[in-house]
């Protein structure tokens, strides 16, 4: 019932923002030079605003630039290597680059939204890595032919991933993907499986969410797991591919996060309004392009959000060494050969410090120098894995011991 509530009121809202839509398109067309007089600014103003403050389910674009790579400048194409039912493996392939590069799994968080999310971070990493991530597709479009997704298929799929690149690949994972991708390392071990990566970074990931619980912390453990698949769990319309498939939708996740800090998203878009209508577009852009990634959303399959809530949030099984995949027990002792890096950030509100550095006393097979932790001063969650700090202090860390290793 939520879902197709939902989906009626964007249905009921879709006509008005298409006469929106087409109001600036007759600007574009007809109006010229006349359209910058101040009170036609206001009206195009209120118009714009309107036809962009919706939720789409469209994945945006990663829009890569050339890289800076060596003595050259490398363009940058996108080939999915690997499709999978619920995700691709997706590769920023460079042209005309001097000599092979480290390749870089990017473990992307299935959170909500799309991988597209940790653009900036891709951008970056490829000056130096030859960079792919998991692309995860948006379940409302996923048959329930394919079977179900949930955390231990999460495992899998980058168990798989690492195992088409081949031994000496590494992998850095980012936020909420960091236990998933932790057990799959550690899965690999186990096995003695030559793709286990030479390097692993976790990046703001709750691996033990025990230590200084944060507000999401706090939220996930004010009711038990049956809650959450009462009130939040729909299922797909009719008119999605995978109709009739248990999500947990992705504007319920968006609308979770926004509740968080509403006024600060209020008063961004009554900036935009005032840059639109003082025709500051460069200032707008950048506030407009930020919320078109933001209202982009895709849903979770009901197994994965309940299993992550679960087994991440509320009982901490990896760090309890409770965690099993397929029967079980997963063991991070059995690393010995992969090389760990975690970085937190000093103001992380999401996820604390101390948290992914857990990972470090469940490694306990690790050599002291195969070991290393950056706390990165004055960033919140999403300033170590984008931004100038991320770019200038971060990066060196990742890269440095990418170089050491490989």
């Amino acid at each position: 019932m939520l879902y197709s509530a939902f989906q009626a009121w964007t249905d009921m809202m879709a006509p008005s923002r298409m006469a929106a839509a087409s109001l600036l398109a007759w600007r574009d067309q007809f109006l010229g030079p006349a359209a910058g007089e101040d009170h036609l600014r206001r009206l195009f103003a209120v118009a714009d605003v309107y036809q962009g403050a919706k939720v789409t389910h469209d994945r945006p674009p990663y829009a890569i630039r050339p890289v800076h790579s060596g003595n050259s400048v490398a363009p940058v194409r996108e080939e999915v290597v690997l499709e999978l039912p619920f995700g691709n493996l997706l590769h920023f392939a460079k042209e005309e680059v001097e000599a092979p590069q480290p390749k870089m799994l990017v473990v992307a968080p299935l959170s909500g939204h799309f991988a597209t999310l940790l653009r900036s971070t891709v951008q970056t990493l490829l000056i130096d890595h030859d960079v792919y991530i998991t692309d995860w597709k948006n379940a409302r479009d996923v048959p329930l032919s394919a079977g179900r997704f949930g955390f231990e298929d999460y495992v899998d799929y980058v168990i798989r991933f690492l195992q088409f690149l081949g031994p000496n690949s590494n992998l850095l994972s980012v936020c909420q993907p960091c236990v998933p991708a932790f057990a799959a390392v550690a899965v690999m071990a186990q096995d003695k499986d030559p793709a286990q990566p030479r390097t692993m970074t976790l990046m703001g990931g709750p691996v033990d969410t025990r230590i200084a619980p944060t507000v999401v912390n706090q939220l996930a453990m004010e009711n038990p797991i049956e809650w959450f698949e009462d009130k939040l769990i729909s299922r797909v319309p009719m008119r999605y591919a995978g109709r009739g498939r248990r999500v947990y939708p992705g504007f319920l996740q968006l609308t979770a996060f926004m509740s968080m800090n509403l006024d600060r998203h209020f008063a961004q878009y009554r900036k935009l309004y005032q840059h639109l209508a003082d025709g500051e577009d460069d200032s707008a852009c950048k506030i407009k392009d930020f919320y078109d990634e933001y209202f982009a959303v895709l849903d979770m399959s009901a197994e994965y959000y309940l299993e992550t809530v679960d087994y991440v949030f509320q009982r901490a099984l990896l760090a309890k060494g409770e965690l099993t995949h397929r029967g079980r027990v997963v063991d991070p002792s059995a690393i010995q050969r992969t090389a760990l890096l975690t970085v937190e950030g000093e103001r992380d509100d999401i996820c604390s410090v101390g948290q992914t550095a857990a990972a470090h006393l469940l490694c306990t097979s690790l050599r002291p120098h195969l070991k290393r932790h950056h706390l990165q001063p004055g960033v919140g969650h999403y300033g170590i894995f984008s931004g100038s700090k991320w770019e200038s202090q971060v990066y060196p860390q990742v890269r440095n011991l990418v170089l050491a290793m490989n």
